[in-house]
């Protein structure tokens, strides 16, 4: 299990609340921080105020060929879903909530990872495993 929260060096407390009057949150970080930022979410609920109505949450982010897609990660409703269990889903900025449907209010809460890059030696991991990869003995058949 990976360490997150206050016991964990480089994390802060995020959250962020959508609503009729605030229908889109966008968490983003300079880009010119020489840090990786990773965005976990744990909960997303609904708060004082709500009716009982479909309360759609949706991430928008870009793919792989850096094209927008919005991609649903909650439907919340007060009599039957008010709340939901999103487990640390790791994201990374920049990225925009947005309710799609109903008027909230919704609550968003996770956490911000921050890891800079000048404390983690990547470069030396990768030296390592091809030093390891070197000492491993060849395999044998299996006796019969």
């Amino acid at each position: 299990m990976e360490p997150h929260g206050p016991a964990c060096p480089g994390s802060v407390l995020f959250g962020c609340e959508l609503s009729a009057s605030t229908k889109s949150y966008t968490f983003q970080v300079d880009e010119e921080d020489n840090s990786d930022h990773i965005l976990a979410l744990s909960v997303v609920c609904l708060t004082d105020g709500a009716k009982d109505e479909c309360n759609v949450v949706e991430v928008v982010g870009r793919n792989h060929e850096n094209q927008e897609i919005a991609v649903p990660v909650a439907n919340l409703k007060l009599s039957c879903q008010p709340l939901l269990n999103l487990d640390n889903f790791k994201l990374q900025p920049p990225v925009t909530f947005r309710l799609a449907a109903g008027s909230g209010p919704v609550h968003l809460a996770g956490w911000h990872r921050i890891m800079h890059r000048e404390d983690a030696s990547f470069e030396e991991d990768d030296d390592l495993s091809e030093e390891d990869e070197d000492e491993l003995p060849p395999i044998m058949p299996a006796k019969k």
